[in-house]
């Protein structure tokens, strides 16, 4: 601004000091001024014009130096008008979206998280911090109502148990029903269900908070499935399913156990939900020039079309409310194996297979130094 305000003053003040000389002249005698132009473009004037006009410049010079004082403070105070409006329409232009982000973090603040700035001209910076805030206020929301989602979610999981232990336990109490071991099985039963589900949810508060996989080695996941099938022959036998498999060398840096605890999740759901197919098929490998895979894949129903819908895999994204509890599941299995797989700086891989079934598949990223 201040470089503008000088810039305007020195602009007219240059064309009015020009303005102010022509009138000037004119005033004089036409000899006279005849004479001052002849010394401006440098022809020698009339002798006589010249000694009349110098006897008069004291008197030129000082109703000039009047006028152009005059035309300084002028132009000074003009330009200080104009770089003032200036200067508040640019600063309205940059603290009205301000005044709009600090309306809507109130807003966001009181728990309103639909609030939205609309995007509008103004600064790079502004925009950025515009579209920053709407990214912010859009994932909170997004939060918000899977929060509310999961917490009738687990809700809706835990009553049935719950009320099965409670009333078996009451009648016990009460006489109603007698103390035999079939009915303490079934107590049982129900406790190790609630107990798979709190393990479950506390798997995903740790992978919210980034602390599920904090330790890494090289591994191999040819040589992890190989493993995992033989300590699961008599799960998938018992479930009436043969094995088939696929490995090829498939090395990344990973948690062992993470990752063993991922896989067997896969394998249960083949055998809880895929056991008519009669078979489990896994395969390893690599996917590209710089990702691994592990993959399971049955012949059985396939995979609910919702589970398409989501992503990320939100909790309880079985497609039958009841279909956890009727197989022995809690409902958690694929966002625990994708919590795993995220944490992995991977993802979950879904698809129908070709010829009926599901393929469930890890990716990973593959160890650098291979």
């Amino acid at each position: 601004m201040l470089l503008l305000s000088i810039a305007i003053t020195y602009a007219g003040i240059s064309w009015y000091s020009d303005r102010i000389e022509n009138e000037l002249l004119d005033k004089l005698p036409s000899r006279l001024s005849q004479a001052y132009r002849d010394i401006s473009t440098g022809r020698a004037p009339n002798q006589d014009d010249l000694m009349q006009f110098v006897a008069q410049l004291p008197a030129f010079n000082d109703a000039g130096n009047a006028r152009l004082y005059v035309s300084i403070i002028g132009f000074s105070l003009l330009a200080a008008v104009l770089c003032g409006l200036i200067g508040y329409w640019l600063a309205r232009r940059i603290s009205r979206p301000l005044e709009i982000l600090t309306l809507a973090t109130e807003d966001l603040r009181r728990g309103d998280f639909s609030v939205r700035i609309p995007m509008g001209k103004g600064a790079s910076e502004i925009a950025t911090l515009t579209d920053t805030f709407n990214a912010l206020a859009a994932d909170l929301d997004n939060m918000e109502k899977r929060l509310r989602f999961n917490t009738m979610a687990v809700a809706h999981e835990l009553r049935t148990p719950l009320t099965v232990l409670q009333g078996t336990i009451q009648g016990m109490l009460d006489g109603v029903f007698p103390l035999e071991e079939s009915r303490l099985r079934l107590l049982l039963s129900q406790a190790e269900g609630l107990a798979r589900l709190v393990e479950d949810l506390r798997m995903l508060s740790l992978a919210t908070a980034q602390q599920l996989v904090t330790e890494r080695s090289r591994i191999d996941l040819a040589l992890q499935a190989e493993r995992l099938i033989d300590s699961a022959r008599p799960l998938l036998a018992a479930a009436g399913m043969t094995i088939e498999s696929d490995l090829d060398p498939a090395r990344t840096k990973a948690d062992p156990l993470r990752l063993r605890q991922a896989m067997l999740a896969l394998v249960e759901n083949c055998c809880r939900y895929a056991a008519s197919g009669g078979v489990m098929r896994c395969e390893t490998g690599r996917l590209g020039d710089h990702e691994v895979f592990v993959r399971i894949l049955d012949r059985g129903p396939g995979l609910p079309d919702d589970v398409f819908r989501r992503s990320p895999f939100g909790m309880f994204i079985t497609g039958d409310p009841s279909r956890s509890r009727t197989t022995g599941g809690t409902g958690l299995g694929l966002s625990v194996v994708e919590a795993i797989a995220r944490a992995h700086d991977g993802r979950l891989q879904l698809d129908q297979r070709e010829g009926g079934g599901a393929s469930i598949t890890i990716v990973l990223p593959c160890d650098s130094e291979t």
